[in-house]
């Protein structure tokens, strides 16, 4: 389910997480952003020189995102109760905020290339004291994105309370490494994002 009415989503403001942790996203390296809404974090990462692929159930959200179609595939799909319109690709970032389908969740990990990095954000158990959304279905347990992840080398994780609006969320970037035996990855932490 897409949390649209969310306060998060409230502009076209790429979240804080996706912005401090795009840079471990390859240089002109392909982005899939699922349940892309309006396109924040597409525009982030036109900005950048990203190829985008986009995939939203709405055709008016997916309709509103002004990006070339030259380099923004942008599709409409119900990737809850359809097909999954990316079957045997992958990319090398895929971004997910404010979305949660476990059933998705293998999906996505498969759709990350090689060196590439999931950066996910979303609502987690207590924000149903809150606010919205408030269905259990719609919120990750404690670490939840961390066993989903266990195969990836976890860079940054987070699950905790925000305020501005109030809200529990839970965030993760992890890299599905490509590495030679015996090499030690490292990835820059902090980068300012202007």
């Amino acid at each position: 389910m897409k949390t649209d009415t969310a306060p998060a989503h409230a502009s076209l403001t790429p979240s804080a997480w996706v912005r401090r942790w795009s840079h471990l996203v390859p240089a002109q390296g392909s982005v899939l952003d699922v349940a892309c809404g309006h396109g924040r974090h597409a525009y982030w990462f036109h900005q950048r020189n990203h190829p985008l692929t986009l995939v939203d159930r709405a055709q008016e959200a997916i309709d509103s995102i002004a990006i070339p179609a030259a380099s923004c595939e942008a599709v409409v799909a119900d990737i809850e109760n359809g097909l999954w319109p990316f079957s045997g690709r992958q990319f090398d970032a895929v971004v997910v905020t404010n979305y949660l389908w476990r059933p998705l969740l293998p999906t996505l990990l498969a759709s990350l290339a090689p060196g590439g990095v999931l950066i996910y954000e979303t609502f987690a158990q207590g924000n149903e004291t809150v606010g919205k959304p408030s269905r259990p279905d719609f919120l990750l347990r404690p670490g939840e994105l961390l066993e989903v992840c266990h195969g990836l080398r976890v860079v940054a994780f987070e699950d905790g309370f925000q305020q501005g609006p109030d809200r529990f969320t839970q965030r993760i970037a992890a890299v599905r490494e490509l590495l030679s035996p015996g090499t030690v990855p490292r990835h820059l932490i902090d980068q300012r994002t202007g």
